[in-house]
């Protein structure tokens, strides 16, 4: 990990990129190509992390402030055990940078900082230790450490700090990528794995290396993990462009050897809990390690039933260890399967997209035997159904639905699984009708009875069924439709607000049984008339890969209102958006829009650093793209036909080479209605 608050890019580019002229695409999946064939690697065999390691690191919720110290270690090892994450299977609590003072002793020896560690590292090992935990520790592969400050790195003294690290009684070493003085990666963490190997102690060895040398390739028996991208960042568009990446190197991972997308942000502020919840379900589905990054001195309930979600941690610690494999992303709408050790399979269905959403596939698709019918368990909601062989339901936006689906008998003892969903656009005029139509299907084997469905909303608004809501039975395959009408109430500001659509049945057996779904409906207005700047319009949504959305100034940082007047080649431009990879911002132009136009490219604020990628979608249609464009190149100009449209998104993607300093703008972005 490369500690900068200022986004500093981690990679080096491989090769000349090309930029594409604006053309205009159809709809595609996203890439999620796999690896070719892979070698089966050597593991270390030395008995460590054999499940991924799970526990804590401070970085991400403290980085350098004077927080992290001594008592906040031994804080989160009394937590760790209080709140039951120890009995979950949380281990490790692990030091990041900024731990020892920036110069040697007289022996060359580190040395631990006497104001955050008046203790030393020692005396915290054993408190840790005191709990049945594990210490972990930090340092890079360089002559210092990632932080400005220029904490000593370990390059050239492995041998002597990796002895300093066992006689203290160091279980976890993360070993980073920088200042390394362009000595061959494959050479330094090797050195270290040796020097570890040394000491006779177990230490679990976790490569940070950022991917740029594809370690998934050579590093299975050097260390027991290895990050596959650059940082991590407590937004949406970090989580997936990371998630993307670390996909496809399914085939890599093992016990003993895992791919690594970095550590956990959940709890830290900057994502939904329905965003963690799919945070931590993927990581879990990928077989990651599952190392904490907030203070959890300070986190809320929602963020440690998130985290101690028994049910989830077992697909991530699976002793089989298998990474979870791609089976279809078309439009955003993920299927992902894992095998476990037992014969079951667990399924992700991840909903990409800014709104609800059905993502559906079968027992067979993602390898189960054909059989009569299976037993499909929600692993966040904590009950058992039956299905005929479908998995599907209709997944909030941003959402996961995580189930685990076996073959075998019991399966007539649940009720029958149902899917609900809803059919309409959930935006909506104030003080305008907006019609939707809900449907409850049954995918069991055996019937749903006694169904009845309610749909609700926000105090005020008008919710009413235009058709029957009941159905004294649903056959397998069959569905209840309803017909809603939905109003908000005239002068209801512009903005989100939740709908709930709720069903009630029963199994032959009489066994009750409820299906929820979160939906959100959005309060509109019609766009203006002529030609308007979109840094001066309200949006639908926005999500964005650091930082927050910016109008009419460049990304910045990560604090809002932090851009600078945008600038592409060294021109100024007074209007547009200001974003970051990955970044989708989405306008309600109500099919009365023509045209997009913009100036798009890399900002200037991040010097000869930036690949982005830019795209413009009318409803689910790719109407135009550009290819790959750099901070070397001047900026592009892009028209859009959006004519009968009723949502128009700007999307960037990270060029293909991670996130890392792509900051992107949409200079002069007008819309004309």
């Amino acid at each position: 990990m490369r500690h900068l608050h200022t986004r500093t890019p981690r990679r080096r580019v491989a090769g000349a990129l090309s930029a594409g002229l604006l053309c205009v695409a159809g709809l595609a999946a996203p890439a999620v190509a796999a690896p070719g064939p892979v070698a089966a690697a050597p593991a270390l065999a030395d008995g460590l992390a054999l499940t991924p390691p799970m526990g804590f690191n401070n970085w991400n919720s403290t980085h350098c402030r004077a927080e992290f110290n001594e008592s906040m270690v031994k804080g989160i090892a009394d937590l760790f055990v209080e709140k039951g994450l120890k009995d979950a299977g949380y281990r490790y609590v692990n030091l990041d940078d900024c731990w020892a003072l920036p110069n040697r002793d007289a022996d060359g020896q580190l040395v631990p900082d006497p104001v955050r560690f008046p203790d030393g590292i020692k005396a915290v090992a054993d408190y840790v230790h005191s709990k049945g935990l594990k210490l972990g520790i930090y340092t890079s592969a360089g002559t210092k450490t990632c932080n400005s400050a220029g904490f000593p790195g370990a390059l050239g003294h492995e041998y002597s700090d990796a002895r300093q690290f066992a006689d203290w009684g160091v279980d976890y070493l993360k070993y980073d990528n920088c200042n390394n003085q362009g000595v061959d990666a494959v050479q330094r963490y090797t050195t270290m794995r040796d020097a570890l190997r040394a000491t006779g102690r177990p230490i679990v060895y976790s490569i940070c290396e950022w991917g740029e040398n594809k370690p998934w390739e050579w590093a299975a028996d050097v260390g027991h993990s290895w990050r596959t991208t650059g940082d991590i960042s407590d937004s949406w568009g970090s989580m997936l462009s990371i998630l993307k990446k670390n996909l496809p190197l399914a085939p890599y991972a093992g016990p003993g050897h895992w791919n690594d997308p970095d550590m956990l942000e959940v709890g830290n502020g900057g994502m939904t809990d329905t965003e963690y919840r799919s945070h931590f379900s993927m990581w879990s589905v990928m077989a990651a390690p599952l190392l904490i990054g907030s203070d959890l001195r300070t986190a809320s309930p929602a963020t440690f039933d998130i985290l101690d979600n028994k049910e989830v941690i077992a697909v991530d610690q699976d002793p089989l260890g298998k990474q979870g494999t791609v089976v279809s992303s078309e439009d955003g709408r993920w299927v992902v399967a894992k095998e476990m050790k037992d014969g079951s399979r667990v399924v992700a269905l991840f909903n990409e997209s800014g709104a609800a959403r059905r993502i559906a596939t079968t027992a067979t698709t993602v390898g189960l035997p054909r059989a009569p019918a299976y037993t499909l368990r929600d692993l966040w909601q904590h009950r058992s159904y039956n299905t005929a062989g479908t998995v599907s339901a209709t997944v909030p936006a941003h959402g996961t639905v995580l189930v685990r689906v076996a073959a075998g008998r019991g399966w007539a003892t649940h009720p029958p699984a149902v899917d609900l969903g809803v059919d309409g656009s959930p935006l909506t005029v104030a003080g305008t009708a907006t019609t939707l139509t809900s449907t409850v299907t049954d995918l069991g084997r055996t019937p749903a009875e006694h169904v009845a469905v309610r749909m609700t909303g926000p105090g005020g608004w008008t919710v009413r069924a235009t058709s029957p809501t009941t159905s004294a039975v649903l056959p397998t395959g069959r569905s209840l439709r309803t017909r809603w009408s939905v109003t908000a109430p005239a002068g209801t500001p512009t903005g989100s607000y939740e709908l709930t659509l709720r069903a009630t049945y029963r199994s032959p057996a009489g066994t009750r049984a409820t299906a929820t779904v979160p939906l959100t409906a959005s309060v509109v207005v019609p766009p203006p008339s002529g030609t308007s700047g979109l840094g001066d319009l309200p949006w639908l949504s926005a999500t964005n890969g650091y930082g927050p959305v910016e109008r009419n100034t460049s990304n910045g940082e990560s604090a809002p209102g932090d851009g600078h007047p945008l600038t592409i080649g060294g021109v100024v431009y007074d209007k547009g958006l200001g974003v970051h990879a990955e970044s989708a911002v989405a306008y309600y132009t109500g099919k009365k829009c023509e045209k997009v136009t913009a100036d798009v490219g890399v900002d200037d604020e991040k010097g000869a650093n930036g690949t982005v990628a830019f795209e413009i979608w009318a409803d689910g249609t790719e109407v135009a793209s550009t290819g790959v464009l750099t901070n070397a190149m001047p900026a592009q100009p892009v028209t859009a036909d959006v004519t009968g449209a009723e949502v128009v998104r700007l999307v960037v993607t990270d060029g293909g080479d991670g996130i890392d300093s792509d900051h992107a703008d949409w200079a002069d972005a007008q819309l004309t209605c």
